[in-house]
Formats: C-alpha cells, structure tokens, sequence
C-alpha cells in the first residue's frame, strides 16, 4: 500500500505492520489505523517517530519512547482499559507518549499522562488515560532533550 503523507511524502506501507486503534485516539476516535514511521537512518531507538494515519495521510501523530525521558515512567492504568488490545505480555507492549513541537522548539513537550499502548503481537492499540496526578499533559523535555544530545557527544 502506498500513501502520500504530508510529512514524509509519497511511503509504501507493508499492511502487515498497520496498528488498529480499538476507539481511535484522543481528539480523532475516526481515524484507527495507524503505521509508525521513524527515521531509517536512525533506527528505531532514536528519538521522535511518527504514528502515521492510514486512513487521513496529512495526519502524523509525533510519539517517543517516555523511558527516555522519565527513566522510571510506570503510570497507573485500569487494567479493562487495556483489554480491548488483546492479553499484554511486557515482550509485545510497546508504549509511547504523544510530542507537541510548536514553532518555538524550547516548548516542546510530551503528554505523560495519556500514553498509547500497543500490542505489538495482535498490531492492536489504546490510547488511555493515566490515573492520578502523577504524570503532566505537558511535560517540557527540550532542555532534557539537550541535555541528553550533549551527554551523547
């Protein structure tokens, strides 16, 4: 399958890796399928990549790993919430955080308190809700980010 996405242009997208959001995500329940698309020469370890729609090409959604932001990221979740993806095994859950980059880069940040989690072995995913006050909606990471590049030199 091939779409014309706004971000990356013209991709072919193997149909095997396409993740279907149960009840879409916050603020677009239509759209409910989804590839995640990262910079290849990067790999899939680094950085920003991209929940890109199947269904509306001009929407990417930019996701991170939150273990690389918050080490010890383990928000409370009601386990029903995470039924509808399947039974989680920790091997096959992969979760991210949704990334707001605005034209000001230094007020980047990530949503921490509604993270998505797939199943990476039934392609099923959930945007949830953490519960309490733990975790931010708006958690600022572009020092951190900084930090960490300079770290890495």
């Amino acid at each position: 399958m091939v779409i014309n996405s706004r971000i990356f242009g013209e991709i072919e997208i193997d149909e095997e890796k396409i993740i279907f959001f149960v009840s879409g995500i916050v603020g677009f329940p239509e759209l409910k399928s989804f590839v995640l698309v990262h910079d290849e020469a990067k790999g899939t370890k680094a950085g920003i990549r991209w929940l890109q729609s199947v269904e509306e090409p001009s929407f990417a959604l930019p996701v991170m790993n939150p273990l690389d932001i918050v080490p010890d990221y383990n928000p409370q979740v009601d386990d029903e919430l995470l039924k509808p993806i399947g039974d989680l095994h920790p091997d096959d859950m992969l979760v991210l955080v949704t990334a707001t980059i605005p034209s000001d880069i230094t007020q980047m940040s990530v949503n921490l308190k509604a993270p998505v989690v797939i199943n990476a072995n039934e392609k099923k995913a959930c945007q949830i809700i953490a519960e309490g006050d733990t975790y931010p909606v708006k958690y600022h990471i572009y020092e951190l980010l900084k930090a960490m590049k300079k770290a890495g030199e």
